[in-house]
């Protein structure tokens, strides 16, 4: 399957109805799932009112990327689907970039997001992106596209995030699904508890 817009706005209903204070919702996805953790791009801080610049972080030429992170993550989760060709992209439309062709789009409170549905694998596939989302303006074609903010399948067996605010991607599923992402080694992933605020830099 090819990234392509998601014609169905009710697929987003799940999270347009969670009850959630948005910064929650955006930062670890909807409730009821049975475990949360957040996959680390940069260590947490350590002191209140720190900037990301105030923390030593070298992880190293051979790192690998956010992008390459997430894709890690839904190659980890595409296991725990029973629908992993049937995942719905929604990209926040603060980057510059718009949908070449329009689809359906999810409004949240601070936060609005055009959908593209694909399968979890097509999250690293440039070539499928720059097909739906126009570069940047001012760039050049092609372009860097950016992330999506949420990744979820059509069962709705996990969510991830990733907003733009936060030094880590969140993510809401099974036990077992949380579980294999704690184990992963090449992954810094730590439990997270919904009922209690994240660290956060300013």
């Amino acid at each position: 399957m090819t990234v392509s817009p998601c014609g169905d706005a009710t697929a987003a209903d799940w999270l347009r109805d969670d009850p959630q204070p948005w910064h929650r919702l955006v930062t670890l996805g909807p409730a009821g799932f049975e475990a949360y953790a957040r996959v680390r791009f940069i260590p947490d801080p350590t002191g209140p009112r720190q900037s990301e610049g105030d923390v030593p972080h070298d992880p190293g030429p051979d790192a690998p990327s956010e992008r390459q992170q997430l894709d890690t993550v839904l190659g980890v989760l595409a296991a725990r689907t029973g629908t992993p060709a049937r995942c719905v992209f929604a990209v926040w439309d603060g980057w510059g970039t718009d949908p070449v062709h329009p689809g359906a789009e999810l409004d949240l409170p601070n936060r609005r997001f055009f959908l593209f549905e694909g399968a979890a694998t097509d999250l690293p596939a440039h070539e499928q992106w720059a097909r739906v989302l126009r570069p940047p303006h001012g760039s050049p074609d092609p372009g860097p596209r950016p992330d999506p903010a949420f990744v979820w399948p059509a069962d709705r067996a996990w969510c991830v995030t990733k907003d733009v605010d936060a030094h880590y991607a969140g993510i809401g599923g099974t036990r077992a699904a949380i579980t294999d992402l704690l184990a992963h080694p090449r992954l810094d992933v730590v439990p997270a508890d919904p009922s209690q605020d994240q660290p956060a830099y300013l």
